[in-house]
């Protein structure tokens, strides 16, 4: 029991425990207070900056301001891409409250028509909720300012006043220059940079526009403004100015570009010019093009539907993916490997119009034969059998090896997306393609430019300037005013003059391109037709009938012949022959030695084309809109669209039994534009003779 005796208390006791659980109660509150004075004091002082920024942005807002992408310019300054002042609208998905009533809003102030509205609609379908989207660009005032004042009242809107991308000859740069569109969300994730979702910032898509992205950029400039809890612009606290991108100069001679492609008309194809002193390259057209003005704003319903049905392939870079047997373009090049092999430019052999090769019989286009037939002959009247009979004495390896020597089967270094290379074929080649020998045939065939011959417009005109210096010339595009000397092919001058006499002759003399004279009786012009079979004789003559059936068109020349300064190279797709190529270099030609005459030439021949190919884009846009209005098929993402503007040409069928096709018909002298129909387009064919 004395266990549970109680404690004594007494007043001594009471005082001591009141005064520990004072001293507890009293350290506990003194450590609460030490670490709110800490806490007070790391906030006051270790994030002061932090806090400060936080403060400030609550009451100043920043925003980037895009920069002015650099200028591309010509060889002349002239702006082949440039900037121009610009009024926009975009939206951004992730700040949208009411995607519908947002898109009905803006289509009643900005007087959208169906067709806007659903490109719209597909925008943001495919966009990524913090990347800006374009409703309208190239605003006039009344429209900006009435979707401005109204910002308050449509969340996720953004009206900016800045510089979009102005192309002045629209499709005559398509492909050489490109264009530009926003980023797309894998070009935001390798940069992770936030001017890639600024409001009306774009980034390169092809071309030039792409491979110079860095160049072209700039930097951005910054805005600060102060704004209310709400965000109202209260006042403009500071400006930095964007610094723009630096201009690109080019080899190009823009007028000429423009005139180039113009000049191809309603045809399918493609116009390359060098100069055969530098190698820098003058005009590179591809035509038919798309509008990169367009583009620039996003590739809408109609436009995508009038690309996908045009059979001519308007997104194909036809200089540098379009793969062609070259023809008869080919035979200085073989003459050229004749020569070095030792045959005799006099030699001759008959022509009855067609050689026996094995057990088969190859034609000549002549088929009442050409007789007695030297070099010269060979190369002027195009006389296959000629090429047929000494190419099996000399062989393919020195035929081949000369071609790649002249430029053809060569990637040339230049900034371009890309090229495709095509193929000078010999039996090593074979042998690795198809471990196959090769035959007789092969030899024969190549020699005309046909079988597993491809070769782009590029390369033929590298070709040609070649042929014309005698130098191995590369192809420029970046203007520099100290170009690097070519070096020597080291081709014999003796051996030169020989084929550039004959080449001559092909114009000026009894050959096969009368009509591709110069109207200039000083400046004598130098080429070579070729005509190439796309299909063989038992399917269609190459002439007429379906498009893609005709025969492909070349012609490659230089002038003035006796002191060559330009070379130019022309080919036409389906054309139904080299009648329908150099008319077009004859022009081209022309343009360069005496524009007002050329230019004169090609305003009659718009006339009647329908106008200048800006135009007609324009107005084929306008019937695709009223029969299709938003019913046409929703346009790809901008992947899909460089993919087509990238891909090859299709394989040509390799041809074992070609032969060049005989010439055109006589054609009758055009007929009076009329501005009322506009009629097709102007093909004028060679008197009788050939390729």
């Amino acid at each position: 029991m004395k266990f549970l005796r109680p404690r004594h208390v007494s007043m001594a006791t009471l005082r001591n425990s009141f005064d520990r659980r004072s001293m507890v109660v009293g350290g506990i509150q003194g450590g609460i207070g030490v670490l709110l004075a800490s806490r007070l004091g790391y906030l006051a002082i270790a994030q002061n900056e932090k806090y400060k920024l936080d403060s400030e942005s609550n009451r100043v807002n920043l925003s980037l301001i895009p920069p002015r992408r650099g200028w591309i310019l010509d060889r002349h300054g002239s702006p082949l891409a440039s900037n121009r002042a610009d009024f926009r609208v975009d939206v951004i998905p992730d700040r949208m409250t009411d995607e519908a009533q947002t898109i009905g809003e803006l289509s009643k102030l900005l007087r959208l028509t169906p067709v806007d509205i659903q490109d719209l609609k597909d925008k943001l379908e495919k966009s990524h909720g913090f990347a800006p989207v374009e409703v309208a660009s190239g605003l006039d005032w009344d429209r900006f300012a009435a979707v401005s004042v109204r910002l308050p009242d449509l969340p996720g809107v953004v009206t900016q006043r800045g510089f979009s991308r102005f192309y002045p000859t629209g499709p005559s740069v398509g492909h050489l220059v490109g264009y530009v569109g926003a980023a797309s969300a894998e070009e935001y994730e390798k940069e992770k940079d936030p001017l890639l979702v600024t409001p009306g910032y774009k980034v390169g898509k092809d071309g030039l526009e792409k491979i110079y992205e860095k160049e072209l950029r700039g930097y951005p400039g910054a805005r600060r403004v102060e704004v209310t809890a709400g965000g109202r612009v209260v006042r403009d606290l500071e400006t930095r100015e964007d610094v723009p991108g630096k201009p690109i100069k080019l080899t190009i001679d823009g007028p000429l570009q423009d005139y180039a492609s113009r000049r191809i008309g309603l045809e399918s194809g493609a116009v390359v010019a060098m100069d055969c002193q530098t190698g820098d390259v003058l005009a590179m057209a591809s035509m038919p093009s798309y509008d990169p003005n367009s583009f620039s704003d996003g590739i809408g319903r109609i436009e995508w539907k009038m690309l996908a049905d045009d059979d001519h392939v308007p997104l194909r870079n036809k200089v540098l993916r379009g793969l062609y047997p070259p023809g008869s373009t080919v035979k200085p090049m073989v003459a050229l490997s004749f020569l070095e092999a030792g045959l005799d430019p006099h030699e001759s052999v008959f022509c009855g119009g067609g050689l026996r090769v094995g057990n088969r019989v190859f034609h000549c286009w002549q088929r009442r034969g050409h007789g007695m037939v030297d070099m010269a002959k060979g190369i002027y009247q195009s006389c296959d059998v000629y090429f047929y009979h000494f190419a099996q004495r000399i062989g393919m390896d020195p035929i081949a090896a000369m071609a790649r020597r002249l430029g053809l089967g060569q990637e040339f270094q230049l900034p371009v997306v890309g090229q495709s290379y095509g193929t000078v074929p010999d039996p090593a080649w074979k042998k690795r393609k198809y471990d196959r020998d090769w035959a007789i045939y092969d030899t024969v065939n190549a020699t005309i430019g046909q079988g597993y011959f491809l070769v782009n417009p590029l390369q033929q005109a590298v070709m040609a300037s070649r042929i014309a210096s005698g130098r191995k010339l590369l192809p420029r595009l970046l203007h520099s005013d100290h170009p690097p000397q070519a070096a020597s092919l080291g081709i014999s001058q003796e051996h030169l003059d020989i084929v550039h006499k004959a080449m001559s002759d092909v114009v000026n003399g009894p050959g096969t391109a009368h009509r591709a004279a110069l109207p200039m009786k000083d400046i004598l012009l130098a080429g070579k037709t070729g005509t190439a079979q796309v299909v063989g004789l038992n399917v269609g003559n190459g002439k007429g009938g379906l498009w893609k059936h005709r025969d492909h068109g070349h012609f490659i020349c230089f002038a003035p012949a006796d002191k060559p300064r330009y070379a130019v190279a022309v080919v036409v797709e389906h054309g139904g022959g080299s009648g329908a190529a150099y008319p077009i270099a004859r022009d081209v030609m022309t343009y360069l030695f005496d524009p007002t005459k050329a230019v004169e030439v090609l305003h009659d021949y718009e006339k009647q084309w329908g106008g200048t190919a800006q135009q007609r884009l324009d107005a084929k846009y306008r019937a695709y809109s009223a029969a299709y209005a938003s019913g046409a098929p929703a346009a790809p993402s901008d992947e899909r669209v460089q993919a087509a503007d990238q891909a090859p040409s299709p394989n040509q069928p390799i041809l074992n039994d070609a032969q060049t096709p005989p010439p055109e018909p006589v054609a009758l002298p055009p007929s009076p534009p009329n501005t009322a129909t506009p009629a097709p387009a102007i093909n004028i064919a060679p008197p009788p003779g050939a390729d």
